[in-house]
């Protein structure tokens, strides 16, 4: 075992012996990881054992992604629509249920590596962001912070903003801040609140990141323009979301990406450069062909 990276290989091998059958897909995923971005996912590893995570119980957050994320594609494929439609049919059970937000929520951080289509959500996010501008930097839905503190670290914003409706998420991403960048920890302002709810003074901000928010609410539309009142002109816009992507607490269906073209349009954004990532295994073509999931991610400029 590589010592390095103890933590990582007892994670996988630990999933791997608990579902069998998706040890080749981990196979597969760990070889796409170059050796920073396994040092990054050991990183966080340590960051939760530190926490009190023994190596069982991370294995169970990665499971209850899984597991549901299974669940809920077969119920689309027999259905051809997510299983919910409204927030209140899913905020009592996902958002403001403690224990279930955090194995979610921490099972997503996992994912962010281990699975192929987010392991390129992050390069890309990496690849785009701004690394000496300054200003003020705004995420929408922190979750599990990762992404959040990754801005901190690498960027040279002067402020950071986090706004998200789950106690438990904003929780998570302060222990990340604390624990990672704990020196930047006066400059970080975390609010649990609804991005549409009212905001103190009138502020504008220099990149705004909305990672994975849109298909969780019923009016993306509403937050797009939300977005389009608070970004300055020359802001950095960074948005995912996801299409035919069934999961738990997704009620907002987009079936192709035009979808969700439009709304950017009429929200007064446009987009200077997308990414589209195919269904593991399949290509664009087979997945806008057979409605399986395909992950889009998007750098937008505001309409002059």
């Amino acid at each position: 075992m590589n010592e390095a990276l103890k933590l990582m290989e007892s994670v996988v091998s630990g999933i791997g012996k608990k579902r069998p059958r998706h040890k080749k897909f981990l196979g597969a995923a760990c070889n796409y990881l170059n050796e920073h971005e396994k040092t990054d996912l050991e990183e966080y590893l340590n960051f939760l054992s530190d926490g009190g995570y023994d190596v069982d119980h991370m294995v169970a957050c990665y499971l209850t992604v899984l597991d549901d994320t299974v669940n809920e594609q077969l119920y689309f494929a027999k259905e051809r629509r997510y299983r919910h439609s409204s927030f209140s049919e899913v905020k009592d059970s996902v958002y403001f249920n403690e224990s279930y937000m955090e194995k979610y929520m921490v099972g997503l951080a996992i994912t962010s590596f281990l699975w192929p289509n987010h392991s390129d959500i992050r390069r890309f996010f990496l690849e785009t962001m701004p690394l000496d501008v300054p200003g003020d930097y705004l995420e929408v839905g922190p979750g599990h912070g990762y992404f959040f503190i990754t801005a901190i670290r690498r960027s040279s914003f002067r402020s950071f903003t986090g706004i998200d409706i789950s106690p438990t998420s904003i929780t998570l991403t302060r222990r990340a801040v604390e624990y990672f960048v704990p020196d930047r920890a006066p400059r970080v302002h975390l609010q649990e609140q609804d991005f549409l709810g009212e905001m103190e003074g009138t502020p504008r901000f220099d990149a705004i990141v909305m990672g994975e928010v849109l298909e969780h609410v019923e009016n993306p539309g509403t937050f797009l323009r939300r977005i389009g009142e608070l970004a300055r002109e020359s802001s950095y816009v960074f948005l995912t979301t996801c299409i035919n992507a069934p999961a738990i607490d997704h009620i907002h269906l987009f079936r192709n990406e035009r979808e969700i073209r439009d709304l950017i349009t009429k929200a007064g954004l446009s987009v200077r450069d997308l990414l589209e990532i195919p269904y593991h295994g399949k290509s664009l073509v087979e997945c806008r062909r057979d409605d399986l999931p395909v992950n889009v991610a998007y750098v937008l400029d505001k309409l002059q």
